[in-house]
This record gives C-alpha cells, sequence and structure tokens, in this order.
C-alpha cells in the first residue's frame, strides 16, 4: 500500500514538469468543473426557489391568458400582408420572417429564423392562429422570466426583504413595454431578456470578486447587440467594475482580451451576414439616423416624457392613423399619444424622482453606477441623438427594467429607516393603483380597436 502512495506521489511529480500535467489535471478536473458550471447557469436562468417559480408560474399564466387570447381571436401579432406598424410601431411580420433590418438588428436574422422553423414543425408551416399562438407562447415565457430575473436581483444582489421585493416585482409587471411584450414576437422582447439575465449574472460575478468570463461577454454580445447593435456597448459596461482592473496590468490586459475577443466574435459574425459587404453598414445606419430622428409628432420635452420615460411605463391615449404595405394593401395602426392628464405627467415626474433619488443616494455603488450607464446609452441615443423619440415607447425592452432595479436600491438605501420605508411602501402602492387603473383602461381602449379592425 505504501509503494502503491510513492509511485502515485512521484507520478504527479513527473507530470508537473511536462505537458503531460495538463491532460492530467484536465481530465481529473473537467467533469466536476463541468458539472459544477451547468448547475450555476441553471440557477441563474431558471426560477431556483418556491418564490422564483411561484412569480414565474403567475406571469406566465397571466400574461398566457392575455396572450393566447389575442392570438387565438385577433390578426394583429401576425398578419401576413402586414409587414409594420400594426400596433406601436412594432414591425411584428418583418421582425419574425427576416429578423428585420441588417444595420440595426445584426444578427437576429438567425435568431428568428431558427424560431420560425421550430414553430413550422407544430403548424405545418401554416401562418395561421396556431403560430400566433406560439409566437405569443415563446413572448410569454421570455417576459415572465425576464421578471424573475429582476426578482433575483432584487433578493440576491440588493438583498431587501421578500415583501418590498414582491411589491416592486407586481408594480413592475404591471409597465406598458411588459404588458405589450409579452404578447409581442419582436426584437425587444428577448433583448428585455438578455439584457437582465446578463446583468444579473455580471452582478453575481463582481459580488463574488470574479471577473466576467470572455464566454459570457461573447455570448452576451452576440444576443444583447446582435439583437438590437446600439445595445452592444452595454455588454462592457460590468468590466469596468471588475476589483483593482486599473490597479493590475495583468488584470487590465485579461480584461482588454475578453473585450476584443467579443468585439472581434461579433464584427465576424456580422460580417458574414452581410456578406462582408460592410459599406452597406454606414450607408444603410445613416439613411436610418435620418429618417427616424427628424420626426417629430411633439415638443421634444414631451416625447422625452410621453414617450421615451412615460409611454413604456404608462400608457397615454391612443389615436389610428392609416397605413399601407407599400403594395396596395391598407390597413388600420394604432399608436401612442402624448399625455393628456396632470396626473400621468405628475406620475412619471416622480417615479423620475425616485430614479435620480435612489442614484444620488447610491453613487458610489458600483452596480448602481453600471445599471445608469447602461442607462446613459439609450438616454443619449433616443433624448440627445433624437434617433426615434418620436416611437421611444417602443424601446422600453432596452432598459425599462432599470426603474425596478433602482427603486430597490432606494429601499436598500433606507434599510435601517421604518419612516422612509412605510413612506416609500405607501406611495409604491398607489402608484401601483394608479398604475393598474390607467393601463386597464388603455388595454380595453387597445382591445376596441382590434375589434374594429383585426377580428
Amino acid at each position: 500500500m505504501l509503494n502503491a502512495q510513492l509511485q502515485l506521489v512521484k507520478l504527479k511529480s513527473k507530470l508537473i514538469f511536462n505537458d503531460e500535467f495538463f491532460y492530467f489535471y484536465f481530465c481529473q478536473k473537467f467533469p466536476v468543473l463541468i458539472k459544477q458550471k451547468c448547475i450555476q447557469f441553471f440557477k441563474i436562468l431558471f426560477p431556483a426557489n418556491l418564490a422564483e417559480w411561484g412569480i414565474f408560474i403567475f406571469f406566465l399564466l397571466a400574461y398566457g391568458f392575455l396572450g393566447t387570447y389575442i392570438a387565438l381571436n385577433y390578426r394583429i401579432v401576425f398578419d401576413s400582408r402586414i409587414p409594420w406598424d400594426a400596433y406601436f410601431s412594432f414591425d411584428n411580420k418583418a421582425i419574425v420572417m427576416t429578423g428585420g433590418s441588417f444595420e440595426r438588428h445584426p444578427l437576429s436574422y438567425y435568431f428568428f429564423n431558427w424560431m420560425r422553423e421550430f414553430i413550422f414543425l407544430f403548424t405545418n408551416g401554416k401562418t395561421d392562429a396556431n403560430f400566433r399562438f406560439f409566437l405569443v407562447l415563446f413572448s410569454n415565457i421570455t417576459v415572465s422570466l425576464s421578471l424573475v430575473h429582476v426578482y433575483k436581483y432584487l433578493r440576491n444582489i440588493i438583498k431587501i426583504p421578500l415583501k418590498i421585493s414582491l411589491l416592486i416585482i407586481f408594480f413592475y409587471s404591471l409597465f406598458a413595454t411588459n404588458i405589450l411584450l409579452s404578447f409581442t414576437p419582436e426584437t425587444y422582447t428577448y433583448t428585455l431578456f438578455f439584457l437582465v439575465l446578463f446583468n444579473y449574472y455580471s452582478a453575481i460575478a463582481l459580488r463574488s470578486k470574479e471577473k466576467i468570463s470572455g464566454l459570457a461577454l461573447v455570448f452576451a454580445g452576440v444576443t444583447v447587440g446582435g439583437l438590437t447593435v446600439t445595445n452592444f456597448t452595454k455588454v462592457f459596461v460590468p468590466v469596468l467594475f471588475e476589483k483593482n482592473i486599473f490597479k493590475n496590468w495583468r488584470k487590465l490586459g485579461n480584461a482588454a482580451f475578453r473585450v476584443i475577443l467579443s468585439i472581434g466574435v461579433f464584427v465576424l459574425l456580422y460580417l458574414n451576414r452581410i456578406n462582408f459587404k460592410y459599406e452597406n453598414i454606414l450607408s444603410k445606419s445613416g439613411a436610418q439616423y435620418e429618417k427616424f430622428s427628424n420626426a417629430k409628432s411633439a415638443p421634444v420635452w414631451d416625447m422625452i416624457v410621453s414617450y421615451f420615460f412615460g409611454g413604456n411605463i404608462l400608457f397615454p391615449s391612443f389615436f389610428i392613423r392609416e397605413k399601407h404595405n407599400m403594395k396596395g394593401f391598407y390597413f388600420e395602426a394604432i399608436f401612442m399619444d402624448t399625455f393628456s392628464s396632470v396626473l400621468s405627467y405628475t406620475f412619471i415626474f416622480a417615479l423620475i424622482l425616485m430614479l435620480l433619488w435612489s442614484y444620488i443616494k447610491n453613487f458610489k455603488n458600483r452596480f448602481v453606477q453600471i445599471l445608469m450607464l447602461g442607462f446613459l446609452v439609450d438616454f443619449l441615443i433616443h433624448c440627445i441623438g433624437k434617433f426615434g423619440l418620436h416611437t421611444a415607447y417602443i424601446y422600453g425592452g432596452h432598459f425599462v427594467f432599470i426603474f425596478p432595479l433602482m427603486l430597490g436600491w432606494l429601499f436598500y438605501t433606507y434599510r435601517f429607516s421604518p419612516k422612509f420605508l412605510s413612506a416609500f411602501m405607501s406611495i409604491l402602492s398607489v402608484f401601483t393603483v394608479y398604475l393598474i387603473i390607467n393601463n386597464y383602461h388603455r388595454m380595453i381602449e387597445f382591445f376596441d380597436f382590434l375589434n374594429r379592425y383585426y377580428q
């Protein structure tokens, strides 16, 4: 027995000093590492406890009832004659069938091709009510999971109490963006999911004092940036806040390598998508910017408040306009108007004030800085650059999750002050009631529109 142990020690000592050591270590450790990583991944991706499963199932049923009813009774979700704008400027048919324009959605072509072909297995290649049902089902699952990830962030990163977390999640679930995306097959639906997931994953990595893996950056770059190119830079924001990254040249070099790797993979896939005709990117992007930056439907300040901030949370009034598909087919489309009620403006301004309050009080918190820097990207593009500002109410999938998370950080700031906590709970409860009443009323108007034009 002793001789066998001595032989094993000699073997390991010999392996350390030659190339075979790597293979020995790899074969011994690889299965365990893979198992651990898989468990961690599934715990992050899916509900991991009773409360999370409860949230997921509750919203799966709630959104599912709404989406299924719309899909089976109306043509609004997908009509082969209507490529875009049937409701609130969403491009359902164009996105589902082609992935959208390559200059704004570089890799969504592949994502939606796979999804469409998978659904066709169950619908025999038809784009009928069953096809609409599966499109809605995927959107429903995606939005419900994104709510779970917001809850995970509130509980596991911010660590606020269960009661407050559930109130924030319920409040957030009533946002116009979540209601609409729960039955909308669009890039925004899946961008919301991947952005929330990546923010939660990166927060876990930073809290554990680990670096964000290169594989995660590549995956996030391809999914987040591939679905909407303007979100690509958000993937690298958490890297800036890794521990001692600017104090250690080795760590800085490693971070640079991971970022360059992610950019390289994204660029190669992007160029392959357009057959390496890179000159088309600049010409198309310039044309898109001119088209979507010059349209004005209201004063700039009102579009910022009513569309960028407000329309993603609180439904304003609607108006109907006749559109056509460039091939002789005319259809009625519904759009959001600016707010017409003082109460609506008050609600949005109060919510913005709470967001800014949370940011100021948590200014030195790196997790808060990550969230707000990502939000700044959207603010610069849409509010300063005015790109798509007249329809900014559809861009909520890129940033609307910032509101519940910043509310969570605000509660965290005053966790030792019962008076402030009670006051915030009361305010949020009043906001929730108002949001229910307003958005329920507007959804009735939306169904009236469906009954008139899309049965």
